[in-house]
């Protein structure tokens, strides 16, 4: 059975290299590859591919980055000869010309228990709602978003040290995994599996996330802003502003269980303490206290808070906001 993989980040280059190294495994072979075109990047606006158009050249697969999925981008699919396309994080919606392409049709990684979070944000939104564990489902391509018949499903408990970056790296490769078994058992009947329809009424919805949003409301609980640091880890990282309204960047951060009678006085956002052995950096919230272990200043490095502090020895009794 020959296969076109459909994908772009870093998350979908881990799918793509299980499936590369156990194609003869599950007796299928990867025909082509398709990714996002290449971006501007650095100084010199330098054209750099995906993450997954990189590793296909490595690799010396066909790689494909066409603007649009039309006539053009057809007229050079259609001669590998694919059975079955399989996506993961790609960015495009499929019409039902380039479908047609496909004997076995698409079949497409969702790092959600389908029909809940359907969209772009789902692992976001898992953390952001504290789920304990996060859905991973193998669902056909259908003309609607997210709503294809579900052929395979599987879970991960959500630890809490667990971020948006981690979770989508282990539904990759466990995505990855379903994905060669589904292959397999097509093959052996010569016609892709049967799925399971979809619940309508049980779909909810995310988001594209902006800056805007991960942007800390000290107002907030230490739970939600913790929430909200995981889930938008790497990216676009929860930010607030430093006293002097210079950006900083927070990148991990855990709720601290301790008395707070004694601070109650002070503002929400304020820079308490600094604790050198477990907790990091301590900021008074709403509701809580949060320790900061991992930050970065406008210009700087992402830091340690242990080096952070080296270097800052005036943050304690700040105000961030």
């Amino acid at each position: 059975m020959k296969i076109i993989f459909a994908g772009s980040p870093d998350a979908a280059k881990i799918t793509l290299e299980f499936l590369v190294e156990n194609q003869q495994q599950f007796g299928f072979e990867i025909a082509g590859v398709l990714s996002n075109p290449p971006t501007a990047k650095g100084r010199h606006k330098t054209p750099t591919p995906t993450p997954v158009a990189a590793y296909a050249l490595e690799k010396g697969l066909p790689v494909f980055t066409p603007e649009h999925l039309d006539a053009a981008a057809r007229e050079q699919i259609a001669p590998l000869g694919a059975d079955l396309l399989v996506c993961f994080a790609y960015g495009h919606i499929f019409g039902p010309k380039f479908l047609a392409l496909f004997p076995m049709g698409g079949i497409n990684l969702h790092p959600s228990f389908l029909p809940k979070y359907r969209g772009c944000t789902p692992v976001q939104q898992a953390l952001l709602d504290g789920e304990e564990y996060l859905g991973i489902s193998i669902q056909t391509l259908s003309l609607k978003m997210d709503a294809g018949d579900i052929l395979k499903q599987d879970f991960v408990n959500i630890k809490e040290s667990d971020t948006t970056e981690s979770l989508l790296n282990y539904s990759a490769k466990r995505g990855a995994e379903l994905i060669c078994q589904i292959i397999k058992e097509s093959a052996e009947q010569g016609t892709l599996i049967k799925g399971k329809p979809q619940n309508k009424e049980g779909a909810t919805y995310t988001y594209t996330i902006t800056k805007d949003m991960a942007k800390i409301n000290w107002n907030g609980s230490a739970q939600t802003i913790s929430r909200m640091i995981r889930a938008y880890y790497p990216d676009p990282c929860c930010w607030c502003l430093e006293a002097n309204d210079s950006p900083l960047k927070i990148a991990a951060a855990t709720e601290v269980v301790i008395p707070q009678d004694e601070y109650e006085a002070f503002a929400n956002g304020t820079v308490l303490a600094y604790n050198k052995t477990t907790n990091g950096i301590y900021v008074k919230t709403g509701n809580g206290i949060l320790g900061i272990t991992r930050l970065q200043r406008q210009g700087k490095n992402m830091m340690h808070y242990k080096d952070f502090m080296n270097g800052a020895k005036d943050f304690i009794g700040t105000v961030l906001k």
